[in-house]
């Protein structure tokens, strides 16, 4: 009864359906473009570097201060991750105030403040205001940068690293940063485990010294304060900031785009889709003429759900769930241009030609005049709620400032949206988006499952690169099975490589436990519990330790299963308790009848579920698969290792499993969870209990969940009240 575990744990969306008496027959008529009227600010500059921009707003009693420090984007090199290192330790206490006192007196004053390595931001109520300028000032100019800190960090940021190892996103984003500009480009390095073990708290400290001081900063006050007396207070404490030695990095060129299109693979092996992204540089700052144009030409290709990348694979072609573009922009005018999504494996060749052709349609037709409107329409109205808020406020502030703005760039930002043309539209599009000259399209995806197709059916020339951008040669992807090999001599092999035939039979009973990877900073230590007893008993819970508490070690590996129906299952916001543990999620079965708990309700398993659960075949499943049920299709590569695919069907449903070649253990697990959505379980670090052989670590990538195991009894006595 060996079936993997799906844990999909989402939060609770709560809807707020508001009724408004309206005629909904009639359509609103649209009243006039608002003028935008930002105040101007007063300004004047400290001794130290600093420049003060003062907006006063008196319809609120709150005040908003934004710090930003104006370094020329760092080459880190072979210490990449410095930076991250040190804006995570900053605004962690001051060398007057302890860490835990400062948290505690910035919720007490109902203030927020953060501070990072490019500056930092503060809001809080008009009476605190003077306080709250002291927090600031003293986290600034005297942050406490502890070593115990610095560690701390290092170690939360390779943990990030390990978890984001076979995240699709997470190597997209890498490599077609790294291929675009270049891995030696300050927008093109990244930060790998090496580079974050060069770094000492020396280099931290270092880097502090170099970079995070006064001479090139912006601070931005908005709110309900008085000049004289802002100036007063802002002179009084941020002069005492120091001004270091001036210091310029150089600035970021722009990396040539490639002469030709061409296809740029990299291959993820437990990838159930495919990220695909249609890319190439530009040079695009915001005070070119062609920049409102460019952001509506943008919008109207990829912005959102009315764009025309979203409309053609989503709602036409149903390949994903949303594909968008971006057009960047910068005051040193390197930046990208990238349009795609994600999809699935089988459709991804025929997605890249789909956005393909609705770059050439925005480059070769004129755009439809009602779409067009409805794009400024858009842009207008999410422009207007955005300037709404105090940091944007801001960011505006500093941006008229870096970028060399006219002043009234910001008043007249609707009046040049709306003078956007079609004509516009088409010669920005032709500019901007390279395809088919000087185009990358970056697909991470299943090699196996797509490669081949992209060769035969795009027609660009493919080459193929490693997860951190280097260029190798065409992976194998499906090597030839040997002749004479069956799908049961391979389930034969797995069965004697964790203990053999004898072995697993005497096996009556299973309690698996496993704690789970969850994100720092979490306020719950969860574990999953499994228990299983012949022939198709089981019972499966997410268990948490209250705060403050500690927990029982726990683990659940590949042996135990995910009950019927307990895909997509939500944190219990009333959870059923026990001792010092609360039960998040619950699916339990006595095999003939069985129920889900969560949210604190529990809910009988229906007539569908009870049948799935009843046909689950013992506890090793291997053991009881038919030649009729399973299949085997090839071999491929599971984390760079090759692996035999077997088809199972049973009923209606199919799964994929891949059994190691040299070991004949299970490496990974592919299947439909209730959401008809394809998911890998990833399985390794098998270790012996009992004679047995468990994997102690299951991984399932496209939940960024990770469960490790700590403790597995065989035989152990179940009563039927634990069913």
């Amino acid at each position: 009864m060996k079936r993997r575990i799906i844990l999909l744990i989402t939060a609770l969306i709560i809807s707020i359906n508001v009724n408004a008496q309206l005629d909904r027959s009639i359509q609103p008529k649209g009243g006039p473009t608002p003028k935008i009227k930002l105040e101007k600010p007063q300004e004047f500059k400290l001794k130290n570097g600093i420049k003060v921009l003062i907006v006063e707003n008196h319809k609120l009693p709150r005040v908003a201060y934004s710090l930003s420090i104006d370094n020329n984007p760092i080459i880190e090199g072979d210490k990449a991750g410095v930076t991250s290192l040190l804006g995570s330790i900053l605004g962690n206490g001051t060398t007057t105030i302890p860490k835990d006192e400062f948290n505690e007196e910035i919720d007490f004053l109902g203030a927020s403040l953060n501070i990072g390595f490019s500056g930092g931001f503060a809001s809080t109520l008009s009476k605190n205001n003077e306080r709250v300028v002291d927090l600031m000032t003293d986290a600034v100019i005297n942050p406490l940068l502890s070593e115990e800190e610095f560690n701390k960090e290092k170690d939360k940021l390779i943990e990030a690293l390990k978890a984001d190892k076979k995240s699709l996103d997470a190597i997209a984003s890498r490599v077609g940063s790294a291929l675009s500009y270049g891995k030696n480009h300050a927008y093109g390095e990244f930060i790998t485990e090496e580079t974050l073990n060069n770094i000492t708290f020396e280099d931290v400290l270092e880097y502090h010294e170099k970079y995070f001081k006064p001479n090139n900063s912006y601070l931005v006050v908005i709110g309900d304060v008085n000049y004289k007396e802002i100036k007063s207070l802002i002179s009084e404490k941020f002069g005492a900031w120091k001004k270091g030695k001036s210091h310029t990095d150089p600035l970021p060129e722009l990396t040539a785009n490639v002469n030709l299109t061409e296809i740029n693979f990299i291959d993820l092996p437990t990838a159930t889709q495919s990220s695909i992204s249609v890319t190439n540089n530009v040079d695009l700052k915001m005070n070119d003429e062609d920049y409102h144009a460019a952001l509506i030409t943008n919008n109207i290709l990829g912005g959102g759900g009315e764009g025309y990348l979203f409309k053609n694979l989503r709602e036409d072609k149903g390949y994903t769930y949303g594909a968008y573009s971006s057009l960047g922009s910068s005051r040193y005018g390197v930046s990208r241009f990238t349009a795609g999504a994600k999809v699935r494996n089988v459709v991804t060749d025929s997605a890249v030609v789909e956005i393909i052709k609705e770059i050439n349609r925005i480059k070769t037709e004129n755009v439809d005049a009602e779409l067009l409107k409805n794009a400024k329409a858009k842009y207008v109205g999410n422009f207007i709620r955005r300037i709404e808020n105090p940091q944007v406020s801001a960011k505006y502030a500093v941006d008229i400032k870096l970028n060399d703005l006219p002043k009234d760039f910001y008043e007249t930002y609707l009046e040049k949206i709306n003078a956007v043309s079609a004509e516009d539209v088409k010669r920005v599009a032709n500019k901007y988006f390279n395809y088919p000259n000087g185009t990358r399209i970056i697909v991470v995806g299943k090699g196996s499952d797509v490669a081949d197709n992209l060769t035969e059916n795009v027609g660009w020339p493919v080459t193929y690169f490693d997860h951190y951008a280097n260029s190798i040669a065409k992976p194998v992807f499906n090597k030839a099975i040997p002749d004479g090999l069956t799908a049961n001599q391979v389930m034969n092999n797995y069965i004697n490589a964790i203990g053999g035939k004898d072995l697993l039979e005497s096996v009556n009973t299973l309690v698996q436990k496993a704690d789970m990877v969850v994100p720092p900073g979490s306020p719950f230590k969860p574990q999953a519990i499994t228990m299983q007893k012949l022939p198709n008993k089981y019972t499966f819970k997410i268990e948490a330790s209250m705060p403050g508490q500690s927990m029982a070690n726990s683990s659940m590996g590949r042996g135990g299963r995910r009950g019927p129906g307990s895909g997509g299952m939500r944190p219990a916001s009333n959870p059923s308790m026990s001792g010092n543990k609360m039960t998040l999620m619950k699916s339990s079965f006595d095999g003939e009848a069985g129920y889900i708990e969560q949210q604190g309700q529990r809910k009988a398993m229906d007539e569908k579920e009870i049948d799935r659960a009843k046909a689950v075949k013992g506890i090793f499943e291997e053991l009881y698969y038919s030649e009729d049920e399973i299949e085997l299709i090839s071999i491929n590569s599971i984390d760079f290792k090759d692996a035999y695919k077997v088809k199972i069907t049973e009923g209606e449903k199919v799964s994929y499993r891949y059994y190691s070649v040299d070991s004949g253990l299970l490496l990974s697990v592919e299947e439909q969870d209730d959401n008809n959505n394809i998911v890998s379980t990833n399985y390794s670090d098998y270790r012996d209990v009992n004679g047995i052989k468990f994997p102690f670590n299951t991984e399932i990538p496209s939940q960024k969940l990770e469960l490790n195991m700590t403790e597995i009894l065989i035989n152990e006595e179940l009563k039927d009240s634990d069913f």
